[in-house]
């Protein structure tokens, strides 16, 4: 912890836990579309319930781009 904290230092970063800086990549990773299964293999979670129940909250913007494209896609629930 020391040593990275000293790191974080040397970078002129705020102090922070390590853990946050793997909470921060995941949710860069989901803002760029990468999908939770690769990101359950990224940070090693043997089920993907693990990296939904833990980031899934991340998605929402995800979730909602992808219900705007489908919107799109089959005119905004209109019928036949």
């Amino acid at each position: 912890i020391r040593s990275w904290h000293a790191l974080l230092a040397a970078a002129g970063v705020p102090r922070h836990r390590f853990h946050d800086t793997r909470h921060t990549a995941v949710s860069t990773l989901i803002a760029h579309g990468v999908s939770l299964k690769v990101i359950q293999e990224l940070v090693g979670h043997s089920l993907l319930s693990t990296t939904a129940d833990t980031y899934g909250h991340l998605a929402s913007d995800a979730f909602n781009e992808a219900a705007s494209i489908l919107d799109v896609a089959y005119g905004e629930g209109k019928t036949a």
